[in-house]
Parts: structure tokens; C-alpha cells; sequence
């Protein structure tokens, strides 16, 4: 059995507990809150943006980001309906992979990618959303010549924004010319951009670095003269504003699964 601290999920005011991947609802008198309603209280929260932005809720797709949580929580947000997951580490999935290989998932890559371990992640993953340098699209591409004819990896750009030292990502510079080289790549399908803008309380005052990715999609698609339809961006303390400023694709974790386990 495997034991997680949950805070309380974005924008509700909740305490801490522990939860426990044994799937009992009721610890000393009161009810856990459990991953099937973290996931339908998410939805609900998606659903409102959207409407607030005059978009339909289907038009984002909701990716549970399952890293450090075992293989217990992906089968329970499967089971609720969860379809998306990402993960952040290669060697991570592997260990846990064999567990949920049967389910019929989409599985995102969404962790900085060594180009080392980019032939592995090409045959693990549906998608590696944070391609952040030619060579390893190049590697991405050569292992993809095993996979079956016709077959293409879809892979996202993460740009940094920000100017964390920590944080990895093309420069806004250097996006046009990494993004054309991408898609000259035949085995890939370079379907949009991704970012991790820097952590603050305010959701709103992370809400200009969303603004500024969907401005970098948009020219890049006069650029290219071909459409990018996915902007991976938003996370549990923020995923609201970023559907507000056009997020299709947004990665919660503490709001689904709660804070992260310790790595062993």
C-alpha cells in the first residue's frame, strides 16, 4: 500500500490528509477525498473556464501527470475516465509501465528528454511534448524508422519562458528555426508548443507568459504556413487562466493525484 500527502486542489479551500492507494474511502471517521472526484471536480473547474472563454470543454484535453505516483493511481484515474498521462522520466515509466501496458492510454513524455534516452522514449511514448533541440529531434526521428510504416511520433517544442536558469526549453530566438528544422523531419508530426512558466501564487500574473506562447504559435503557423494546434500549458494552481488564453492541453497532478511522492 502506498501512502501520498493531498493538499487541497486548485482553487478550493481544503485542508491535508493522507491518502492511501488501497482504495478504501473512510480513514478514522471521515471520508477521503479520492481520485474518481479530484477528477470530476477538475473537470468541472475545465468546463467553467471554458465557458468563460467561449471555447467547448472537448477542446481540451486534460493530462494527468502520474510521475513519482504508482501504478495503483493511474489504474483508479483510468477507471474514473482519465485517458491522458504524462510522465517526466524515462527510466520512471519503465519501472511502472508493465503495470498499465493493457491500458488503452495515450502516454505523454512532458520531462526534459536526454537525447541519450530518446530512442527508448520514442517506442514508450504516444508523444514527447518537450523537444527542445534539434539533435534530439533528429534522434527521435531515426528511431522511428522501427516503427510501423507510416507511422509518425507527435512531438510538442517546449519554448522557456521565464528566464529560470532551471527550467529547459528553446529560446524564444531560436523557436523559428528549431521549429522549421522539426518539420522537415518525416517521422515526425510537430502538432504545437509547450511551456512551464515560472511558479507564482497569482495565477494571473502567470497569465502573460500563456499570452506569449499562443503570439509564438500563431507566427509560427504564418511562418510555416501550416496549422499547430496544441498548446500545452497550465498546471493545477493555474490551468484556468491558461485555458482563458487558449491552453488545448493542460497537465494537472496535485489536483488529481496530490503532492508528489518522495523518489526513491
Amino acid at each position: 500500500m502506498t501512502c501520498v500527502l493531498i493538499g487541497g486542489v486548485a482553487g478550493l479551500k481544503t485542508g491535508c490528509y493522507t491518502a492511501c492507494y488501497d482504495f478504501s474511502r473512510r480513514r478514522e471517521g471521515r471520508v477521503q477525498t479520492t481520485i474518481q472526484e479530484n477528477l470530476l471536480r477538475v473537470r468541472e473547474q475545465i468546463a467553467d473556464a471554458a465557458h468563460r472563454a467561449r471555447r467547448k470543454p472537448e477542446e481540451i484535453t486534460l493530462i494527468g501527470v502520474s510521475k513519482t505516483h504508482p501504478a495503483e493511481a493511474i489504474q483508479e484515474a483510468f477507471d474514473a475516465g482519465l485517458r491522458h498521462f504524462g510522465e517526466n522520466r524515462v527510466q520512471e515509466w519503465e519501472g511502472k509501465r508493465s503495470e498499465v501496458a493493457s491500458l488503452a492510454a495515450t502516454w505523454h513524455l512532458i520531462g526534459h528528454l536526454q537525447s541519450n534516452k530518446a530512442a527508448r522514449a520514442a517506442h514508450l511514448f504516444h508523444t514527447i511534448d518537450s523537444v527542445d533541440d534539434f539533435a534530439l529531434a533528429q534522434r527521435l526521428d531515426r528511431a522511428c524508422a522501427e516503427l510501423p510504416a507510416g507511422q509518425r511520433l507527435r512531438v510538442l517544442i517546449e519554448v522557456h519562458l521565464g528566464g529560470e536558469e532551471t527550467k529547459t526549453g528553446v529560446s524564444e530566438p531560436g523557436l523559428p528555426e528549431l521549429a522549421e528544422k522539426v518539420v522537415g523531419l518525416s517521422r515526425l508530426e510537430l502538432g504545437g508548443l509547450m511551456c512551464i512558466p515560472p511558479f507564482l501564487e497569482d495565477p494571473e500574473q502567470v497569465r502573460p507568459y500563456f499570452s506569449r506562447l499562443r503570439e509564438l504559435r500563431d507566427q509560427l503557423e504564418g511562418r510555416l504556413g501550416q496549422r499547430l494546434p496544441v498548446l500545452s500549458m497550465g498546471m493545477s494552481h493555474d490551468f484556468e487562466v491558461a485555458i482563458l488564453e487558449g491552453a488545448s492541453e493542460v497537465r494537472i497532478g496535485t489536483a488529481l493525484f496530490g503532492a508528489r511522492a518522495a523518489m526513491r
